[in-house]
């Protein structure tokens, strides 16, 4: 528990110094209540970083509130958000959050050839890791050709970086001391935005585990960095380093001594000393100790938090700030995967023709009253979403141009239903052609309880329709477990990013052998499926993604995608519901935020400083 921990000395203190004294039995009586009055205000900002700040040693420092724990310190072996990596690694290029601008990074500058199919990017001089080797050329060429394409080891970056019909990976090598190559077998146009989230990792510490294996044949690189490891022997080239990890408590990130950038007077960046992140099991924990003072920032922020805190912004001394919509979609999905394992179907086949029927997917879609989730549990603070690509991406399709919206029309859900087939009994419960009462389970992570609302309103809504919709909040790992592993699940409520502005980031969910596809998963080695059925409109979408990849002309790009929003929104693989606007309450101490129509009020943490430097 984090008030022992971090409390333990005064704690200890306190209850040596009762067992010293012979009290009597109203002394006792008096001294428990000083104890509890004490104590408990100790267990409720246990996790409160300003009791840790009191106690640490004076220095600039942020605390940020995180739901959760981190599950990896290895970049490659990470699919999830929030993760420690953007505090500790930088790649060869980087985007502006306010801009989008693409902006130099480990690399000084870069060249692409007049036939679109090289890249050489020239690094900075004297670069070096925050173990105060140097980071050269051959990182690069380690980190590309050993780990991100390399098909022993499993990563979703590979799904960004295939080219082609072919899926072919490009090439890297090695040109001079500075400059590295990339070469691709055909003009590949997101290449370069893509190159904007992928670290470069150190060749000096990992080659060996990419080149060893364990006693199944694989490299040990997948068992590396594990958050079982010693913190300090991450090695990592970004503006800050890890320092420690206690499980369900923090992490603490330390400025690292050797990063490369400096501000304009010559010092050397970042300015805030130390980042603390303080685990909390919940949103509301973190409210509450937002609002007692703790954490210097609560992000996201629910938009149910945000009129309470409007009218505590100018005492607490915090600062609130309104983006655009949350980047990603909001939506449920219906496991469509028709394949078996082991013989067994992986969907009970009397579900599986309800959910792969277009028609019940669409009924489903008109049924829920989205709206309605924007106005009682967004609190009015929310849009409607329609497509699986951001709104802030020059390819999103509004639907003023043609994208399909489903708005709350349940009379025509049940004229889709009947159209399919099903009837209503004499209850009021929507049957099959078959007589089968339509039931199915609803899945979301237990930890947001944002996302749990959403599906109770789901429930009520198609029960209004007939259907018994069986709720099931889990674990967030557990539910990754289902979605990756055991494919036990018949619909997900979650949040998924929609690729950023390149809508090519998402080819890992829209590639019929993406990673991520998890409407209909692929087969895979450790997860084989026979008998697995591709609908053509699944595999319409599959093939867009890689022409809108070969295409280097925008306005040819944008119609590409186009028809793939146009088709996601005809066949609903994905049922698109709403999201929050971003918000975020950050506090004034905290000097020069400037807040993204995309969110991540520390994404400059380099330039930020606090009062009390």
């Amino acid at each position: 528990m984090p008030v022992l921990e971090w409390l333990a000395d005064p704690i200890v203190d306190l209850f040596a110094f009762c067992a010293m004294v012979s009290f009597s039995k109203f002394f006792r009586r008096f001294w428990w209540l000083v104890v509890g009055a004490i104590v408990l205000p100790l267990m409720l900002t246990g996790c409160d970083p300003q009791n840790y700040r009191s106690q640490a040693a004076q220095v600039s420092q942020i605390v940020e509130s995180q739901i959760g724990d981190p599950k990896t310190f290895n970049f490659a072996l990470s699919n999830e958000s929030p993760n420690v990596f953007g505090y500790i690694y930088e790649g060869l290029i980087t985007e502006n959050a306010l801009t989008g601008e693409l902006e130099p990074a480990l690399a000084e500058s870069w060249t692409l050839s007049d036939n679109k199919q090289q890249v050489v990017f020239t690094l900075r001089p004297g670069l070096k890791w925050s173990d105060g080797e140097p980071l050269t050329v051959d990182d690069v060429v380690f980190t590309y050709q050993d780990i991100y394409l390399n098909s022993k080891i499993p990563t979703d970056i590979q799904d960004v970086l295939r080219i082609g019909k072919d899926h072919k990976l490009p090439t890297v090598k090695k040109l001079d001391d500075r400059r590295v190559q990339f070469s691709t077998p055909e003009p590949f146009a997101p290449f370069l935005r893509n190159s904007t989230g992928l670290p470069i990792m150190p060749a000096h510490i990992l080659r060996e585990t990419v080149m060893q294996k364990d006693k199944d044949g694989n490299p040990l690189f997948l068992t590396t960095w594990g958050t079982g490891t010693d913190p300090q022997k991450i090695v990592c080239n970004g503006p800050y380093m890890l320092e420690k990890y206690v499980t369900s408590q923090r992490v603490i990130f330390r400025r690292n001594p050797y990063y490369w950038r400096k501000d304009a007077q010559g010092k050397q960046l970042p300015h805030i000393e130390r980042i603390v992140w303080s685990a909390v099991e919940n949103q509301n924990l973190s409210l509450l100790q937002f609002r007692s003072g703790g954490p210097d920032t609560i992000e996201p922020l629910r938009p149910e938090d945000f009129p309470l805190l409007k009218q505590e912004e100018k005492r607490g001394k915090f600062t609130l700030h309104v983006g655009g919509p949350r980047p990603g979609t909001t939506f449920i999905s219906f496991n469509l995967n028709q394949g078996r394992r082991n013989g067994k179907p992986i969907v009970d086949p009397i579900k599986s023709r309800w959910f792969n029927n277009v028609k019940f997917r669409q009924a489903v879609a008109y049924g829920i009253d989205r709206q309605k989730i924007v106005n009682n549990i967004y609190r009015g603070v929310g849009v409607l979403v329609n497509s699986p690509i951001i709104s802030q991406s020059p390819f999103f399709l509004p639907p003023e141009k043609g994208l399909r919206v489903y708005n709350y029309e349940p009379d025509k859900s049940k004229a889709l239903l009947k159209a399919a087939g099903f009837q209503y009994n004499s209850q009021g419960q929507l049957l099959d052609a078959d007589g089968n009462r339509v039931r199915f389970t609803l899945m979301t992570n237990a930890e947001n309880t944002f996302r749990v609302a959403i599906t109770a309103q789901i429930k009520q809504d198609l029960g209004r329709l007939g259907m018994q919709v069986d709720l099931n909040p889990i674990n967030f790992n557990l539910m990754i477990d289902k979605l990756d592993n055991t494919l036990d699940w018949d619909c997900y409520l979650i949040l998924m990013g929609g690729g950023g502005r390149d809508p090519h980031g998402g080819t890992n969910v829209w590639s019929t052998e993406g990673s991520s596809h998890s409407f209909n998963a692929p087969s895979l080695p450790n997860r084989p499926i026979e008998g697995r059925v591709i609908a053509p409109w699944e595999a319409e979408i599959s093939r867009l993604y890689i022409e809108g990849s070969q295409e280097l002309d925008e306005t040819k790009r944008k119609a590409i995608y186009a028809k793939t929003q146009q088709l996601s929104q005809e066949y609903l693989p994905w049922i698109p519901l709403a999201n929050g606007l971003l918000l975020a309450a950050v506090r004034d101490r905290i000097q020069k935020v400037e807040y993204p129509e995309l969110g991540d009020a520390l994404w400059n943490i380099r330039e930020l400083r606090t009062v009390d430097e």
